[in-house]
């Protein structure tokens, strides 16, 4: 009788918690900014280390950094004539001068237009950059006395004092030369859009040059545009095993007009990822990488005369993970460099010599470093982030020049993202965990002592609160190779272990990603609280492939993406099949992109495990996708055909169970709706039923907050109905 008594009192428990828990609409996380997090962001650190200016409001506003308040408007858009909508800003090395970006027009993910203007904050007057069209990526000099901006595929800089415009290049065309910025795939795959860099005298401009004329074209129909026929829009896209652009490092010396081509070598087909000045005005940085990717040199080149030598190489079998490209960094001290490498299995830290020389690694250990923060040369310390304490968290460290003195700074569970001030002075810690959203913290680092809290969210998480909700909890599978996977799950609010649940499975998969963390919120983080709400287990697993595990984790997918990370999600469905709350035979998987990847592999290749699966935008096989991404993980299709076909959900249309909903933008630039067409011919062809819908205009992301609204309307009512 006692225990009938509990039982009813946590029955009646859950009811009244049901009851209190407001609902969730799609509206809350499309249109309205219900769950909205706020942060500390557009934080430029100024040079005397007690100041930092902010955008807000169309004013870059001047912040003590002690106390957090405003202490001057360097610029107020709307009292400038003409008044200036104010996007973006940069600071002159003096901070005299702010470069404004205003209007601005996107391209494709990170690339766009717009018009620039040059604030001076001595004389309090403004300029417009240039009146002759649109401009792109607009630089100020170290000097702050000219500013580099593209235009139309060419480079160009204005003298700021007497507003002269100079050409550096004339022979860009669209489709053709691209001189000063980077082409499609360079652009999404390796992350940048700005294709010049001053020298640190100012004197010179390092830019790429890329000769696309022989990449084969993609067309993109344009459909809603109120026209009566559909536009044509065709833009260069090398797929895998196809002809990339060719791509040239060219230096100018602005006071002579001189140019010379860095010296790479007389092979073609390869890649420069990145490119920057060490502290000599005389010395390029440029890093090549073959087209297999499993060679990275680093190379020095002359900038007067083009020589190169390679200072260092870095071998692997498998491929070399740009991941951490960024880290390279040039010591002030004229003699060394810090550069990071998975050569003992996981990302470190490697100190070197100006020729190459390796002087010690500066980290150690099974962890990974997250990223380099950098050198404070005076306390002779640098500063990273780390997944020392746990692959689910990152926490800040400092470890001195000897590597004798390491201390973790940050002290709080789960996840800390850092923005470092440029004296090192001072840190913002924007932390969060698996129950708690962002807050963001100011600490001077000397002592590493609380200065001020500077954002706590408390609209937020009084809104979780009246929302209920559902905690993150954290779980582990074994994959068939003994590897231990991680995973969490959220329940719904009232949840019962006496009771059976539906569970839809979420992923991403895709190399070196992950989604199992100790942090707040996540991709579709509030889609999955409202179907919670609705009764149904959410569960997320990272398979083998994803990162923060160390490099044999992450490259065992090499050659064959998609086997082993289909193994690991038919393995954690089966592991939560066999859980008493829930219901394997309502067991449904979705993902997007890399995810919408796998959730067709799993409804095809690994039919009859899910009864449903939803595919937004997926790759259905690698032979449409792009070179750099498909080939370091593939290699090419005339060299791993295997690997590209027996993985392919096109392969296996035949093969698909249970009901199944495939999604596509059709502006789709990134993995083109080609993708879910040719996969919709070949269900069709093997007599399979299915649904799809297309958003019509919509490119990868499938944005706007109509669309998005429709979107997750049309998933969870798709949920609902077959799961």
């Amino acid at each position: 009788m006692k225990k009938l008594i509990t039982s009813l009192m946590v029955s009646l428990f859950f009811v009244l918690t049901a009851s209190a828990q407001k609902q969730i609409t799609v509206d809350d996380f499309t249109t309205k900014p219900t769950f909205y997090q706020k942060t500390v962001t557009g934080i430029n650190w100024m040079n005397d280390g007690k100041f930092y200016s902010a955008l807000a409001d169309n004013k870059v506003i001047k912040y003590d950094i002690t106390s957090g308040q405003a202490v001057e408007t360097l610029v107020d858009g709307t009292t400038l004539n003409p008044k200036i909508e104010i996007e973006d800003y940069s600071l002159s090395a003096d901070e005299k001068k702010i470069v404004i970006l205003t209007d601005s027009k996107p391209i494709y993910r990170r690339s766009y237009t717009g018009e620039y203007y040059v604030y001076d904050l001595t004389n309090k007057t403004v300029k417009k950059l240039s009146s002759t069209g649109r401009q792109s990526y607009a630089t100020l000099s170290p000097d702050g006395a000219k500013v580099a901006f593209v235009r139309d595929n060419n480079l160009f800089y204005v003298d700021l004092a007497s507003m002269k415009e100079s050409q550096v290049t004339d022979d860009g065309k669209f489709n053709a030369i691209i001189n000063g910025s980077t082409d499609w795939v360079y652009e999404e795959e390796f992350g940048f859009v700005t294709g010049f860099y001053w020298s640190p005298d100012s004197k010179k401009l390092a830019y790429y040059r890329f000769d696309e004329s022989a990449v084969k074209e993609y067309n993109l129909q344009r459909w809603n545009k109120g026209q009566l026929y559909p536009e044509d829009y065709k833009f260069k896209y090398p797929k895998a095993g196809e002809t990339n652009s060719t791509v040239e490092i060219w230096i100018t010396d602005i006071t002579t007009n001189a140019k010379v081509k860095a010296d790479l070598g007389t092979d073609k087909d390869f890649y420069i990822p990145r490119v920057k000045w060490t502290n000599d005005p005389n010395t390029l940085s440029i890093r090549k990488l073959n087209r297999l990717q499993n060679q990275l040199d680093l190379i020095h080149t002359n900038a007067n005369t083009g020589k190169s030598s390679i200072v260092l190489t870095e071998r692997e079998d498998a491929y070399v993970d740009l991941e951490f490209i960024d880290d390279l960094t040039y010591l002030k001290d004229g003699k060394h460099f810090i550069h990071s490498s998975e050569r003992d299995g996981y990302k470190h830290l490697y100190l070197y010599s100006m020729a190459g020389g390796l002087v010690k690694q500066v980290t150690k250990g099974a962890f990974e470093v997250y990223e380099f923060l950098g050198y404070d040369e005076k306390a002779k310390l640098f500063y990273y982030s780390s997944t020392e304490v746990s692959p689910l968290e990152r926490h800040l460290y400092s470890i001195s020049f000897d590597g004798k003195k390491k201390q973790r700074l940050t002290k709080n569970q789960g996840s800390h993202a850092i923005n470092m001030s440029k004296d090192f002075q001072f840190y913002i810690d924007h932390h969060t965990s698996a129950s708690q959203p962002s807050v963001a913290t100011l600490y001077r680092s000397k002592g590493n002592t609380l200065v001020k809290v500077l954002e706590k969210n408390e609209s937020l998480t009084s809104a979780i609160k009246e929302y209920g909700l559902s905690p993150k909890s954290f779980y582990t599978v074994k994959a068939s190779d003994g590897s231990v996977l991680n995973g969490l799950m959220l329940k719904p609010a009232n949840f019962d272990s006496t009771k059976q649940y539906p569970v839809l499975i979420y992923q991403y998969s895709g190399p070196n990603s992950q989604n199992v963390t100790n942090s707040w919120g996540g991709s579709h983080f509030y889609f999955h609280q409202m179907l919670t709400q609705k009764g149904y287990i959410v569960a997320i697993v990272d398979s083998r492939g994803t990162g923060a595990r160390g490099e044999a984790f992450k490259k065992v997918t090499y050659k064959q993406n998609g086997k082993y990370e289909l193994e690991d999600i038919i393995t954690t469905a089966k592991y939560l099949g066999s859980l008493s709350y829930i219901d394997e035979s309502r067991m449904g998987v979705w993902g997007w992109s890399y995810g919408g990847y796998m959730s067709s592999l799993a409804m095809t290749k690994g039919g009859g495990v899910f009864k449903m699966g939803i595919a937004v935008a997926p790759v259905t096989n690698w032979r449409f996708y792009d070179s750099i991404y498909t080939e370091r993980y593939l290699q090419t299709p005339q060299l791993n055909a295997d690997g590209y076909d027996q993985n392919s959900p096109l392969t296996f249309a035949g093969d698909l169970q249970g009901k199944f909903l495939l999604i596509h933008g059709t502006a789709d630039d990134n993995v083109h709706f080609q993708n879910s067409v040719v996969f919709q011919e070949a269900l069709i062809n093997a007599g399979k039923q299915f649904d799809s819908f297309y958003y019509p205009d919509k490119n990868h992301s499938i944005p706007g907050g109509k669309t998005r609204h429709h979107l997750y309307t049309k998933m969870i009512e798709y949920v609902m109905a077959n799961l």
